[in-house]
């Protein structure tokens, strides 16, 4: 049975160089996983809003993402997370491959990523000290993936 790998992330995907690319590294996963990608709605989230309104916010956006991480190891991309290269990140996928154990990947939106969410967290993973629009992290993160699954496979891509 393939490894099954969930993405759940916060908005929707509106440019179309980025819709493009997911459905790429989507159609280039299937030959080593079943993916999923489950988008939760975002709350709209104007500037100069107030801690507590930030918080509420990110409340309900986590609701919305909790439901899809049952019965699954839990990783989200989180900005204070651990710093990993392709090659120990392939290493933790290859952790988990044949365990019968999903993955679910978060991806927060534009105001982060819930509490409560990151405390459920099995791992926090920082993509980079930059930072980068959760759109594109979509992208970024699919990549590594693929790029991960060629590392185990011991094929050429990563090269």
């Amino acid at each position: 049975m393939p490894m099954r790998i969930r993405v759940v992330a916060v908005g929707k995907i509106k440019e179309k160089y980025f819709s493009g690319a997911i459905e790429e590294y989507s159609k280039r996963l299937t030959r080593f996983c079943k993916l999923e990608i489950i988008e939760a709605d975002d709350e709209k989230a104007p500037a100069g809003l107030a801690d507590a309104q930030i918080s509420q916010a990110l409340e309900r956006e986590g609701a919305r993402v909790k439901p899809h991480l049952k019965n699954t190891v839990v990783i989200s991309l989180d900005s204070k997370g651990q710093k990993v290269s392709s090659e120990r990140f392939s290493e933790i996928l290859r952790g988990y491959v044949g365990n019968g154990k999903a993955l679910s990947f978060v991806i927060g939106g534009s105001l982060g990523i819930s509490r409560e969410i990151l405390d459920l967290s099995d791992m926090r993973i920082s993509m980079s000290d930059m930072t980068f629009p959760h759109q594109m992290a979509r992208v970024m993160l699919l990549e590594q993936i693929y790029r991960a699954f060629k590392i185990i496979g011991n094929e050429n891509y990563h090269k």
